[in-house]
């Protein structure tokens, strides 16, 4: 199966807090970031935050990215799945069955995305059908 790897920065951070009760500040967030290395293009991603503390929270969201996979052109939606813990995390990310179009159609797929103190990288397995 191939990987693609490579970085990406986040261009903006829109955050809509809807919910600060006591235990966890619930947000929605829009975000627009810019790939580079296997994947070429920009996405714009709708989350839902939870957070508790620094040291705890989490997130829900779908990715819609346009531009190139290992040089195919098109677009594809991916479900994120997060949460972090006293220091550990978990960010798995899903290519949206059906969802991709041009030269990804028939797109299948997974990864992660790591977050190092701000600098960004993900790889990404997938399948063209």
């Amino acid at each position: 199966m191939p990987r693609a790897t490579g970085t990406f920065s986040i261009d903006s951070w829109e955050p809509d807090p809807y919910d600060e009760a006591e235990g966890a500040a619930l947000s929605r967030v829009h975000i627009v970031k810019t790939f580079d290395g296997g994947l070429k293009g920009t996405s714009t991603t709708d989350i839902i935050t939870g957070v508790v503390s620094e040291d705890s929270a989490a997130y829900a969201g779908f990715e819609r990215f346009t531009g190139a996979l290992d040089g195919r052109e098109g677009t594809f939606v991916l479900h994120h799945n997060a949460t972090s813990h006293a220091g550990e995390s978990a960010l798995s990310w899903t290519v949206l069955p059906g969802s991709g179009t041009g030269g990804l159609a028939g797109l299948r797929g997974g990864g992660q995305i790591v977050n190092d103190d701000g600098a960004h990288s993900y790889h990404l397995d997938y399948e063209l059908g």
